[in-house]
């Protein structure tokens, strides 16, 4: 994902987040930026569970990327992209919401680490952690 300068306000990374056709196709929407932080949301369907009937590890992953450099993006500013992320998946997603809340815990003027965590909603309200993932974005030349 690479993030312009309009993405430096909330408005800007909305702009960039619907610019992207697979975000689109999962549903996704931003629900905070700014702040060294990020928040995005997709509702839970059909189309993105597994065999099992829970929500695909790759919708997990998905979210995680997207929500650590949208995080990074609060504090590099312009023209970045994913260096790399890990995922550890803690316990199977289920739910009618899933919500991946990323934050940078530090930067250089080329590069930020951030960490996200995924919870899977629940009808009542209840959060459940079901992902946990860290990684870097750096800035383009």
């Amino acid at each position: 994902m690479t993030v312009d300068d309009a993405a430096l306000t909330a408005d800007g990374a909305r702009a960039v987040l619907a610019a992207q056709p697979f975000s689109m196709l999962v549903g996704v929407r931003m629900t905070q930026f700014g702040d060294g932080r990020a928040s995005l949301e997709i509702p839970v369907r059909d189309e993105l569970r597994q065999q099992n009937g829970f929500v695909h590890g790759g919708v997990l992953s998905y979210a995680a990327d997207n929500a650590l450099t949208f995080a990074a993006g609060t504090m590099l500013g312009s023209n970045i992209m994913t260096a790399g992320f890990t995922i550890t998946y803690l316990r199977p997603a289920d739910g009618v919401v899933l919500r991946a809340d990323a934050r940078a815990d530090g930067a250089t003027r080329r590069q930020a680490l951030c960490r996200c965590d995924i919870y899977a909603v629940q009808e009542n309200g209840q959060e459940v952690l079901c992902a946990a993932a860290q990684g870097t974005a750096t800035a383009r030349r």
